[in-house]
């Protein structure tokens, strides 16, 4: 009685096309990302899905109400799938980041896994509460298909977790806005990942 995730980073933002860190801001989508998720939305219509959970802040919520919408399923809106807290750098420009915060953002880009700030989250941190997050909502939907819909950072790391490697490697993890990504729990407890 296999599982299936449709896993979603939220649609195109302002941010996105102006290198801005959004951060945990209230950000809206972008007019071309509401498309996007309408886009998405029609691809998954007819798969079956039952339910949709997503983080709290706005271009989440928005990405899965327009996906909800047109598949005609709830909306579960989950606090633990929300953006890494980095409350500093929150709707700065990187540029901005990198002239005020000295090292900070080239550790973030050279060295993910040894990214500490205190105040922030680390990356690690992300991790835990995602993956527990979206293994109690597989134990509480078994055989069903599910989607959620979060930020690059959060599916990264659950996209290193399930594929069993290590956050070193998180950027490696391409996931383009609104690209669409899907985990398979087996009847054994595996995890496959389809991109």
């Amino acid at each position: 009685m296999k599982t299936t995730i449709y896993l979603i980073r939220h649609g195109l933002t302002a941010a996105n096309k102006d290198d801005v860190f959004a951060g945990r801001t209230q950000e809206p989508l972008h007019p071309e990302g509401v498309t996007q998720l309408v886009e998405v939305g029609e691809r998954l219509v007819g798969r079956g899905i039952s339910r949709i959970f997503c983080g709290p802040l706005a271009r989440t919520r928005q990405s899965a109400g327009i996906v909800g919408e047109l598949l005609a399923v709830p909306v579960a809106a989950e606090e633990a799938l929300t953006e890494i807290s980095i409350p500093h750098w929150d709707g700065l420009t990187k540029a901005a980041i990198r002239s005020r915060f000295g090292l900070e953002y080239p550790t973030w880009l050279a060295d993910p896994a040894g990214f500490r700030v205190p105040g922030c989250e680390t990356i690690a941190e992300v991790q835990n509460r995602v993956v527990s997050c979206l293994e109690t909502i597989v134990s509480g939907y078994p055989g069903q298909n599910l989607l959620v819909v979060s930020h690059l950072i959060v599916v990264r790391t659950l996209l290193l977790h399930y594929l069993g490697r290590s956050i070193a490697d998180f950027r490696a993890i391409k996931v383009g806005n609104a690209q669409v990504v899907i985990l398979v729990r087996d009847d054994y407890g595996g995890t496959t990942v389809e991109f």
